[in-house]
């Protein structure tokens, strides 16, 4: 069995990680009808408690920084440590949000899902981040309907160069 299977499997906290990735999907459903990219993420402690929230603003704002974990991160504000913070974000964080949790040592990453973008969940895998991936279907089909949708903004927000 993989590591990526055996996150999978039903367990009581599972059940809370669900939980908590009904607001970061909250947050990208908001970024959608704001006519954004729709990737949410939130900040949680380990039993749950939220500590902010956030999406992808890149489109509304202009400012190509502003993921929905980093959104989510700077609504925090300072943190005297993130080891035992949750980060939950509806799509596998990107490079750029990959660093953000691996400079800062957020312990737990619970991702919606991976399949529309991998990013970098295996580097940090590797660097001992905890990795969830609860491979949800609306995440995958809001991501998908996007990315076919707007494939130039999306491959903007990405890094990718235009085909």
């Amino acid at each position: 069995m993989t590591s990526r299977e055996e996150e999978l499997l039903p367990n009581p906290t599972n059940d809370l990680y669900f939980q908590m990735l009904e607001v970061a999907l909250d947050e990208a459903r908001l970024g959608h009808a704001e006519g954004g990219i729709p990737v949410g993420a939130a900040l949680f402690t380990q039993d749950g408690t939220l500590i902010s929230r956030g999406h992808n603003r890149r489109v509304q704002e202009g400012d190509p920084s502003i993921h929905g974990e980093t959104d989510a991160f700077r609504r925090a504000g300072r943190q005297s440590t993130y080891r035992d913070l949750v980060m939950v974000t509806t799509l596998a964080p990107c490079w750029y949000c990959s660093g953000l949790v691996r400079q800062f040592r957020i312990g737990t990453l619970v991702v919606g899902e991976s399949r529309n973008f991998r990013g970098g969940v295996e580097w940090l895998r590797e660097h001992g981040v905890r990795v969830i991936d609860l491979d949800s279907q609306e995440c995958v089909d809001l991501m998908a309907g996007y990315i076919g949708a707007h494939p130039e903004i999306w491959n903007e927000d990405i890094g990718e160069s235009p085909k």
